[in-house]
């Protein structure tokens, strides 16, 4: 299997019980997350040799996120002890037409507020095939931005393949702030995580008023003007409720886009980290040299999976995502 390193924030989660108000909770269930951290973990499931570099507070909390990354099979080696505090956020969990919502505090966290880039280029590199990244982390301050910026350079100095994942963050930065940052990033880019959303408001792609589908019409464009990327990739939702969502996948290569059967989501559990179990399933379909029909929907099952389970990781192994891949959904595997 693949070595991959994967560099951003793991934050401390705290979520109300369903049927529950920020406003009225009186407990929180704790559970630790994070974007680039949730890919890590769910690379390590599919037996993948896997580093996360981070920045966590040196005490108990910082342990914890030490110890559940080693839980999941996640090398710690790049993982640096100290600054101020964990970054935290609240998840409110929606129910039927109340959407879920997020409250972040993550201002002046470990990793958000480093000044210098802590971690060593060398060592972070080492044999390594794949390098992913988020846009959440250049939305934390102008110096992880810059950071982020240096090790997609360094990577492709050393040929080592960029996973890059847009993930806009509307309560971290707009889009005019993403689209300039992102816009530096993209020209490193092997593999990317992007859509209709982010081709029109952050990429600058004109509305698609073609015969083409929008799947292959803003794959298309986006290619034109950033044609080291290989790939795209990204998910089509509909959201009846915050309970009730259709998912399919879409993955674009070499001029052609390949489409999942589209699934159904009733009743989601928990849906944080789904566009993450997308993310890992797609790279490790691309690192394993699979089918690319075969890569996007077992990319989309293993998110539909995800959204069964609590907690921003997936636990699911590719045993179990070819299971409802065969079998469908609902049925006693005896």
């Amino acid at each position: 299997m693949s070595n991959i390193v994967t560099f951003g924030e793991i934050m401390l989660r705290l979520s109300t019980s369903a049927g529950t108000h920020f406003s009225n909770a009186g407990s929180f269930q704790a559970l630790y997350g994070g974007a680039e951290a949730n890919v890590a973990i769910n690379l390590a499931g599919f037996d993948h040799t896997v580093s996360f570099a981070s920045k966590v507070p040196d005490n108990a909390l910082g342990l914890a996120v030490k110890r559940h990354l080693q839980k999941y099979g996640v090398n710690i080696k790049h993982l640096l002890f100290g600054g101020n505090r964990l970054g935290t956020y609240y998840l409110d969990s929606g129910v039927g037409e109340r959407s879920s919502a997020v409250i972040y505090d993550r201002a002046n966290s470990s990793f958000a507020s480093v000044k210098d880039n802590e971690w060593n280029i060398e060592q972070i590199f080492e044999n390594v095939d794949i390098l992913h990244l988020s846009g959440i982390t250049p939305a934390l301050s102008e110096k992880l931005a810059e950071i982020i910026l240096t090790l997609v350079k360094e990577a492709k100095m050393r040929n080592i393949k960029v996973s890059f994942d847009i993930n806009f963050r509307s309560k971290l930065w707009n889009h005019d702030q993403a689209a300039k940052v992102i816009s530096t990033i993209l020209p490193y880019v092997d593999y990317c995580s992007a859509g209709k959303m982010d081709a029109l408001y952050l990429l600058g792609i004109p509305e698609n008023n073609t015969d083409l589908p929008d799947t292959e019409y803003y794959y298309q464009k986006m290619h034109e003007k950033y044609s080291n990327i290989q790939v795209f990739y990204s998910t089509i939702r509909e959201v009846h409720s915050a309970t009730s969502n259709t998912l399919q996948g879409t993955l674009w290569k070499d001029g052609k886009t390949y489409v999942s059967k589209v699934h159904k989501l009733e009743p989601i559990i928990d849906r944080v980290g789904g566009g993450d179990a997308f993310s890992a399933g797609i790279l490790h379909g691309l690192l394993t040299n699979a089918d690319l029909n075969y890569t996007v929907s077992f990319a989309t099952a293993y998110s539909s999976l995800k959204h069964t389970v609590y907690g921003d990781c997936n636990p699911f192994t590719v045993k179990e995502v070819e299971n409802l891949l065969e079998n469908g959904s609902a049925k006693i595997n005896r």
